[in-house]
């Protein structure tokens, strides 16, 4: 039996909600069912409609208050928040409170505090939480993490993160477009723009590939054309351990389609990673002809394995990536049903808790003319 999905923000318009959509849908596990899709009750049951959901409701209070009355086995047994940064905490923290397993956007919010909040909140539900940093979803991402944490590259010794964009090289936001929209006003994305929205991507790969804990950082942050939040980012870092590193996100670079990319140094060698070519994992080591490790290979670590669908020369990507944090996401929910439990293998609340300490380190040493800053605590 499928898991019966809701889906709160995401409408019709909306890039996101049809990512989720067809990610959740990807392994034929999930069955979106219900919906509160967007902002007005007439646009929500409207796009219900057109996705043909067997419940569309006109808000998401409306909907967690309908759904928490049907029995056990109508009810929709997770919900997607897929709803600008602002109502992030608010949705996902009432319908896990309410027993509900949730799948939230990033970031997770637009303060430490209320991440902090959520943490607690999913703690004491005990339902599954994914936060959907699709990107980790790439087999030769869980490649580069299985590597690392086994020794291969040595101590590391440097870490180098980018993300860059185009998109808003000019003021589109003022021109109707929608996302850009909510993504530049500060009272729905937060206090950081470019940093939350594709930083929180560049954050949260590496800490989970590396696994490094950022002790220290110094922030460079800009935005063009007199907006409220950044729309470029440079950070530089240093890890616990002793480790170092830069962080580049930007949605200013003329050109530029995407990321995120990685190269990670250790002392006995070096892994470099582009998403826009995510089937290769650059294998560098001092001496030695340079290796390119390929999706779909046997001899690869299982978790790659897993992640991957069909056989090397059929190329997988994003839809693929973000379908594996839906298709573990499921499995783990399925094994909660059962009073079990599986390796979660998918980012959960309290990453998205390090990202908005990251996030506030960042905006704190901006604001302090750029001065090394010591990373908030992001426990809870």
């Amino acid at each position: 039996m499928r898991l019966r999905m809701g889906m709160v923000g995401g409408g019709l318009d909306a890039m996101a909600g049809e990512l989720h959509r067809r990610a959740a849908a990807l392994d034929s596990r999930v069955e979106l069912v219900a919906g509160a899709l967007s902002s007005t009750p007439e646009r929500s049951r409207a796009a219900a409609k057109a996705w043909g959901l067997a419940r569309g409701y006109g808000s998401w209070e409306e909907m967690l208050d309908a759904e928490e009355k049907l029995p056990p086995g109508k009810r929709i047994e997770f919900v997607t928040v897929a709803t600008p940064n602002h109502l992030h905490v608010p949705v996902s923290a009432a319908f896990a409170e309410g027993g509900f397993h949730v799948a939230c956007d990033k970031p997770i919010g637009i303060s430490l505090d209320e991440a902090r909040h959520l943490c607690r909140v999913v703690e004491k539900s005990g339902i599954v939480f994914l936060l959907t940093h699709n990107y980790t979803g790439y087999p030769m991402v869980k490649q580069a993490r299985h590597m690392i944490a086994g020794g291969e590259l040595g101590d590391l010794v440097k870490v180098v993160v980018d993300y860059p964009q185009g998109w808003l090289l000019e003021p589109i936001e003022k021109q109707g477009h929608k996302g850009a929209a909510w993504r530049t006003d500060p009272t729905r994305s937060g206090a950081a723009g470019c940093l939350a929205d594709i930083g929180s991507h560049a954050q949260n790969m590496m800490h989970t590939v590396t696994g490094l804990e950022v002790e220290e950082l110094c922030a460079d942050l800009g935005s063009l054309h007199g907006r409220k939040v950044d729309d470029d980012v440079s950070i530089l870092l240093r890890f616990r351990g002793g480790a170092r590193g830069m962080l580049s996100a930007s949605q200013v670079m003329a050109g530029e389609e995407g990321g995120p990319n990685f190269r990670i140094y250790g002392t006995r060698g070096a892994l470099e990673w582009k998403q826009l070519d995510p089937e290769s994992l650059i294998h560098r080591q001092p001496g030695q002809p340079v290796r390119t490790l390929r999706r779909g290979e046997p001899y690869l670590c299982d978790a790659a394995k897993h992640a991957s669908r069909i056989p090397p020369g059929h190329p997988e990507g994003y839809y693929e990536a973000f379908g594996n944090l839906y298709r573990n996401f499921a499995d783990a929910i399925i094994a909660h049903r059962q009073g079990t439990r599986v390796k979660q293998d998918f980012p959960t609340a309290i990453d998205g808790a390090r990202t908005m300490a990251f996030i506030e380190t960042a905006l704190e040493s901006n604001a302090s003319g750029g001065k090394w800053t010591r990373m908030k605590d992001h426990r809870h």
